[in-house]
């Protein structure tokens, strides 16, 4: 695998490379809020929909069930407020954007769990 520098894809300097996660994977997102002067991390878990984009302007979204409704929220790959991307768990899919999984409800709308002795076709 070939080493990318980031100032060759447009990146700021400060910004930090993020975990490596696919659509499918279980993700921990700390985002950093600002209440006033205060700050705070507040962390968003859920299931990775999408990844779109390229350089500075890439994002990724996660979906998660709150009280039954279904919670999307679009993430800047490269943002000073988004402090870290934890992947709890590997997904097994076979498609690039999971939207079908806005439809589903239930045991239904689980991803399989992709394990290590298992090889992507």
């Amino acid at each position: 695998m070939a080493t990318v520098d980031l100032k060759t894809l447009g990146i700021p300097k400060g910004a930090q490379a993020p975990a490596d996660f696919a659509p499918g994977d279980t993700v921990r997102v700390h985002k950093k809020i600002t209440e006033g002067d205060k700050e705070r991390i507040q962390i968003f878990q859920g299931t990775v929909v999408q990844k779109r984009g390229s350089g500075t302007g890439a994002t990724f979204t996660v979906r998660k069930m709150s009280s039954g409704i279904g919670v999307e929220q679009i993430f800047p790959l490269f943002s000073p407020n988004v402090t870290k991307v934890e992947v709890l768990r590997k997904g097994r899919v076979r498609r690039a954007k999971l939207f079908y999984l806005r439809d589903l409800k239930g045991r239904s709308a689980r991803v399989k769990e992709l394990r290590d002795d298992q090889v992507i076709e």
